[in-house]
């Protein structure tokens, strides 16, 4: 990614949950697959830019606390989405789960790429220059 890097990661996260609802939402088996492809990608994508931005952007003295609370992050977000997954599941059905569940994440897409601009508007990923390295 040469530029615009903030806007490929939050168009990657509404990607996401725009696959998921169409995922929730088919009952054809080739459309689904296109869905969970597109949903893989996405995901790929906004996790590329996110992984870089803190590998690079992250000062020396801080990275190793800022890898930490991004790993208790991302090792709880699956087994809290499986939870909140199962929990909809069990209320309202398996469809409305995903279709929620792809709704509210492009909700929060919305939300913080409006209410974090600064990360919104990153260009490219090569570390600021207020980033000292060692």
């Amino acid at each position: 990614l040469k530029h615009r890097a903030g806007v490929y990661m939050f168009v990657g996260v509404a990607l996401f949950g725009l696959g998921t609802i169409v995922f929730g939402l088919s009952d054809n088996v080739e459309l689904s697959i296109a869905a969970l492809a597109l949903m893989g990608a996405a995901d790929m994508v906004s996790v590329y830019v996110r992984e870089s931005l803190i590998a690079l952007w992250t000062p020396d003295q801080l990275r190793g606390r800022v890898n930490a609370v991004n790993m208790v992050f991302v090792g709880a977000s699956n087994e809290l989405g499986e939870f909140r997954a199962g929990t909809m599941a069990s209320v309202f059905g398996a469809v409305p789960a995903v279709v929620i569940g792809g709704i509210g994440t492009l909700v929060v897409a919305a939300l913080w790429a409006s209410g974090f601009p600064q990360l919104r508007k990153i260009d490219t990923l090569d570390a600021p220059e207020h980033v000292t390295r060692g």
